[in-house]
C-alpha cells in the first residue's frame, strides 16, 4: 500500500509547511518536494487520522512510509539549527557565528544588530546597538529565520534572566551602567570567582575618577573602527574613541560584549576592597593578582612578565 511503502529522498531535503496550509496544500507540497509518492493518498490518510498537522520546516534524509511523514508533521518534529553563543561574544562574533551556522549572511546580521535598537529602547534609551543585551546561550532556530526574530529571542532571554537577577527593576541608566560594567568584567577574566573582585577594582577606579585602563575596551574601539590588527598597538592606546578607557575616565559609552550571569552578578554586587589594579597571575592560570598600590602592582606585573618569559622557554 502507498501508506506503508517507503518513499522519499536519499539525501537531506528541507520542506516548509506554511502556517494556515490546508491538508490538500500540505500534501501537494510534500509530493512536489519528493517526500511522498501520492498527494491523494496522503489526503485520505490525514482524513482518517483526523489529527492536526503543524507548520514549520522539516528535514527528510531517507525514504520512509507515508504514515511516518504524517506522524512527524502531526507531532511537529520540525528541523532546527543550533546556534551557540558563548559568554563574552560581541556583535561581530555573533554575526560570524550566525553565518557559519547557515542562518544568513554575516553583514546582514551585523547590520540588524547595529540598527534594531528599538528592541531594547526601554532598557537602554541611548543604545547604538544591541551589544550587551544578546544573551549567551544555545538557540534552536528554523532555517531562514529572519535576523530580527533571532535578535528578538536573544533580547527576550536577556530580559528573563535580568528580571530574575532584579536588574530590570532598576532605572534604565542603572541597567545600562551595569551591563557595560559586566561586559568589561566578562572580557577581563574567564574565572567566575575573580569577577566580583575585578568589579571592585573598576568601582574603586570610577570613584577616584581614574581611567579604567582596560585592554578589551581598546580592542573593541578598534573593531568598531575596522582597524583591529589582532593585537594592541601604541596607536590604539592613543585613539580618541570614547571606548578607549586609557584616555577617557568613566565607563565606555556602551557594552563591549554580551556578558553572562556571573559577570552581571559581579557588576551588581562587587566585592569590597581597596584594590585599584590587577594583572594575570602567572602561577594560577586564568586568575588575577590584585594590588592596592602602584608599587605593589608593578611587582605583580614583573612576576607576570617573568612567567611569560619562562613559559616561552626564556629566562
Amino acid at each position: 500500500m502507498l501508506v506503508f511503502a517507503p518513499f522519499g529522498p536519499s539525501t537531506g531535503k528541507l520542506v516548509t509547511v506554511q502556517p494556515g496550509y490546508s491538508v490538500a496544500q500540505i500534501a501537494t507540497t510534500l509530493q512536489q518536494d519528493g517526500i511522498i509518492r501520492n498527494r491523494f493518498a496522503f489526503d485520505v490518510l490525514a482524513r482518517f487520522e483526523r489529527g492536526t498537522l503543524k507548520a514549520g520546516t522539516y528535514r527528510f534524509d531517507h525514504p520512509v512510509p507515508m504514515k511516518t511523514v504524517y506522524q512527524r508533521l502531526h507531532s511537529g518534529d520540525v528541523y532546527t539549527i543550533a546556534l551557540t553563543i558563548p559568554e563574552g561574544y560581541n556583535i561581530f562574533d555573533i554575526a560570524t557565528t550566525v553565518e557559519k551556522a547557515g542562518l544568513g549572511p554575516q553583514d546582514a546580521f551585523l547590520s540588524a544588530e547595529q540598527t534594531d535598537t528599538a528592541l531594547i529602547r526601554d532598557l537602554d534609551p541611548h543604545a547604538v546597538s544591541l551589544e550587551g543585551y544578546l544573551f549567551p546561550d544555545t538557540y534552536r532556530l528554523a532555517p531562514n529565520t529572519p535576523p530580527q526574530q533571532i535578535l528578538g529571542e536573544m533580547v527576550n532571554h536577556f530580559r528573563k534572566e535580568a528580571q530574575v537577577l532584579g536588574l530590570t527593576s532598576e532605572p534604565p541608566e542603572s541597567i545600562s551602567s551595569t551591563v557595560i560594567l559586566a561586559s568589561l568584567i566578562e572580557r577581563e577574566t574567564p574565572v567566575s570567582s575573580d569577577r566580583p573582585m575585578i568589579a571592585s577594582v573598576f568601582e574603586n577606579r570610577l570613584q577616584k575618577r581614574m581611567p579604567l585602563d582596560t585592554d578589551p575596551s581598546v580592542i573593541y574601539a578598534a573593531l568598531l573602527e575596522k582597524r583591529y590588527r589582532g593585537t594592541i598597538y601604541a596607536s590604539d592606546l592613543k585613539a580618541k574613541s570614547p571606548y578607549n578607557t586609557y584616555i577617557h575616565t568613566g565607563l565606555p559609552p556602551g557594552p563591549i560584549c554580551n556578558p553572562g550571569i556571573p559577570s552581571l552578578k559581579a557588576a551588581m554586587h562587587p566585592s569590597t576592597s581597596d584594590y585599584l589594579y590587577f594583572v594575570s597571575d602567572p602561577e594560577n592560570a586564568g586568575h588575577s593578582r590584585f594590588a592596592a598600590t602602584l608599587q605593589e602592582h608593578r611587582k605583580n606585573v614583573t612576576a607576570y612578565r617573568k612567567g611569560q618569559r619562562l613559559g616561552n622557554g626564556r629566562d
